[in-house]
């Protein structure tokens, strides 16, 4: 997935990151996959994911330096 968003300049829509990840796997994860290796990736501070509409999501690389603050957090 990191491979990906490198290619893609650091940031993608997760349609964008499914159909991607469909042509270089074969094969398209499940949505339980998918957000099961997003939610890996952000906890070990490799990428945010932000909410755009209720189904839609910003995937971003996490670049050094940058941080982001969870909720309340301020």
């Amino acid at each position: 997935m990191v491979t990906i968003l490198k290619k893609r300049h650091g940031v993608t829509l997760d349609d964008e990151l499914l159909r991607a990840l469909k042509k270089e796997l074969g094969a398209e994860p499940s949505e339980a996959e998918m957000n099961s290796a997003l939610m890996q990736l952000e906890i070990n501070g490799l990428i945010h994911v932000s909410q755009i509409t209720k189904t839609k999501r910003r995937i971003e690389i996490i670049g050094v330096g940058t941080e982001f603050l969870a909720v309340d957090e301020d």
